[in-house]
């Protein structure tokens, strides 16, 4: 069995480059921080469904490659896999999705892997998911409602869209998971909008009160600040010459929970996290800049 499972919708990218041209790529929140995760030597798995198609195809053997167990992804005839487009301005990157009735949107809660989410050791989720459609969040739900019953630790992104829902909608249904959760991985500017409140240490005291036992909040080219309830500590940003932030915080999340895993250090999971998420801001796409464990390790060492 997986140590970590991840529930949710993968997507396939077309990144906008500075030629005017497109990379294609791989994305999806969940798939991201899965690949983050194997890339790390974790064992994980990945709970989703695909259409037929070449896209479909494609994401599977890229899963298989990097090491992500598939056991529990569909490949469903007759339906798409869902697309999107990363288009970048001074503002920084800007997405266009094709997703509405994906293959992934149509996850039920008779699709959810019992057994296997009993016996794993962390379940991953994120708001996308629960925005998506009624169908998937439902089954999230589901999923997490599982994990609660046989002490399995849920780990949870909040991850805003309001492409997909509305704020006011978004923030009562994150909240309700985030209060099933024991760690929560927002990131700043989505944290504002669900919260209302602005700074790091009122956020993170937010999400304690709803319930996770660990926080880690993640504030952009500022770094991290991370907490267990008995004080926050921050480690702040790696200076890197940043091209493109797609995915920047799934590859946190992928990373911290993979070093979390393997000796529950958590300033040690959120520092080399930390620095992996700067990293893939060096290059194009969500998937291709993800750092490996040995890159990481040698990023470490260049520092000192």
């Amino acid at each position: 069995m997986c140590d970590l499972l991840c529930l949710g919708e993968p997507l396939y990218e077309l990144n906008s480059l500075p030629n005017g041209t497109f990379k294609p790529g791989f994305g999806g929140d969940v798939s991201n921080v899965a690949i983050a995760a194997a890339r790390q030597e974790a064992s994980v798995g990945l709970i989703s469904q695909v259409g037929n198609d070449p896209f479909g195809v494609q994401l599977c053997d890229l899963w298989k490659q990097e090491g992500v167990e598939t056991n529990y992804v569909a490949v469903m005839p007759r339906q798409e896999t869902g697309l999107y487009f990363v288009f970048h301005d001074d503002d920084g990157h800007h997405f266009v999705y094709r997703r509405k009735g994906s293959a992934a949107s149509r996850i039920t809660a008779d699709d959810v892997p019992e057994t296997a989410i009993s016996q794993t050791q962390i379940l991953y989720s994120s708001g996308i998911g629960l925005g998506v459609s009624a169908t998937l969040r439902k089954a999230t739900f589901h999923a997490v409602e599982i994990a609660n019953q046989h002490d399995v630790q849920v780990a949870f992104d909040p991850n805003l869209r309001t492409a997909l829902w509305s704020l006011e909608q978004a923030r009562i249904v994150t909240h309700d998971l985030m209060g099933r959760c024991n760690i929560a991985l927002p990131g700043l500017d989505d944290a504002r909008q669900l919260t209302g409140l602005h700074s790091p240490q009122d956020i993170i005291a937010f999400y304690h009160n709803l319930g996770a036992r660990i926080v880690a909040l993640t504030l952009g080219a500022d770094g991290v600040a991370i907490s267990t309830g008995d004080g926050i500590k921050t480690i702040p940003g790696t200076l890197v010459d940043a091209k493109d932030a797609t995915g920047a915080g799934d590859c946190f999340n992928g990373i911290f929970l993979a070093n979390y895993l393997r000796d529950g250090d958590l300033l040690n999971a959120a520092e080399t996290a930390n620095r992996g998420a700067a990293l893939s801001t060096t290059g194009y796409g969500a998937v291709d800049p993800i750092p490996s464990k040995s890159i990481l390790e040698q990023s470490k060492e260049y520092q000192k």
